[in-house]
């Protein structure tokens, strides 16, 4: 359930891909199950094809990888989180549109 330019974040690859990243990373909690999740899931991968090479955009499925989850407080799914120099600078639960990930990363700034 990813994109092109949207990555599959694992427990093994986590601290690597997102920690450790030069760039910001967002992060989509979800889970097959859940309804919001599969909703939102066009809109993360076009974020991710309009923002490739300023952004990382990646899934970590909270069945599969529920230590992440756990690590983060993800009591809500989907729950967006924005990392940058390994630290969580901004996070959204629910299902949000392009614009309003947009504004995350425009906070950056």
């Amino acid at each position: 359930m990813a994109g092109n330019n949207t990555h599959a974040f694992t427990t093994d690859s986590f601290d690597q891909d997102v920690l450790q990243s030069d760039l910001p990373v967002l992060v989509d909690f979800w889970a097959e199950w859940c309804g919001p999740c599969r909703m939102i899931a066009p809109t993360v991968d076009a974020f991710a094809d309009e923002f490739t090479g300023k952004v990382k955009v990646g899934k970590v499925n909270v069945d599969e990888h529920s230590s992440i989850a756990a690590r983060y407080n993800v009591r809500g799914i989907p729950t967006l989180l924005l990392f940058k120099g390994g630290k969580v600078v901004d996070q959204r639960v629910g299902a949000v549109g392009k614009g309003e990930l947009a504004k995350m990363v425009e906070s950056l700034s």
